[in-house]
């Protein structure tokens, strides 16, 4: 393998969203140099850089195959309950499985669908900007959710929640639109959390603490009946 492509290889594409906070990034740095102010320009140069970092958007390889939840976000699986959903999504009032991703600030920020679906709402909610690994962000943070229907009718939910230095979600896709899986549906700015909610009696195949990778990690199988599975850190 040439030493260009390996350079290439490990080089990830940046989304367009953040080319704009890259350039007030680098921007201000250029300036402090010009000032002299050293120790702050540097920092500057490190901010640019993590900027850059942080707006990456790199191809993933989805699983395909009829019934996959693949996990919409990069991150740590913070939670895994029974909960009701809440009102914005348009889905019965009764208690299923919940799984939370939780996204730091080094995390890729993209977030893709779970699986082909159609989208039947998407809502959005104003809110606070409260640590998004609270349990109550669900219901009082800025979030945006989206009602997803399969072709068979059956239907799970998909909640971007903004964080507490998250300030705007960005969606990428339009009510009624036909989704793939793996497929980028959004983006949320600076920290954050993406919660799935999977029809009443399926479990997660995830483990509470496991790192999650959008369009890649499986975290439920809509045509198994398999319980809960548990892990353990090693």
């Amino acid at each position: 393998m040439s030493i260009a492509k390996s350079v290439s290889e490990v080089l990830v594409p940046i989304h367009r969203e953040g080319y704009r906070f890259i350039a007030i990034f680098a921007g201000v740095t250029l300036v402090l140099f010009w000032l002299h102010a050293g120790p702050l320009a540097w920092a500057g140069v490190v901010l640019t850089l993590w900027c850059a970092y942080f707006f990456r958007d790199p191809e993933r390889v989805t699983p395909l195959r009829d019934g996959l939840v693949i996990s919409p976000a990069d991150g740590r699986i913070s939670a895994i309950e029974e909960v009701i959903p809440p009102v914005e999504l348009d889905l019965p009032r009764e208690p299923v499985t919940r799984i939370s991703v939780f996204m730091n600030v080094f995390d890729v920020h993209v977030n893709r669908s779970p699986l082909d679906a159609t989208i039947r709402r998407i809502a959005y909610v104003p809110g606070l900007f409260l640590n998004a690994d609270l349990d109550k962000a669900s219901l009082d943070n800025e979030r945006q959710a989206f009602t997803l229907e399969r072709a068979n009718g059956q239907r799970i939910g998909v909640v971007q929640i903004a964080g507490l230095v998250a300030r705007r979600i960005v969606k990428f896709v339009n009510d009624g639109e036909h989704l793939s899986a793996g497929q980028r549906i959004g983006l949320i700015r600076f920290g954050s959390r993406v919660d799935v909610y999977l029809p009443k009696g399926v479990k997660s195949l995830a483990c509470l603490g496991q790192r999650a990778i959008a369009g890649e990690t499986v975290l439920a199988d809509l045509e198994a009946h398999e319980a809960e599975r548990q892990g353990r850190t090693s």
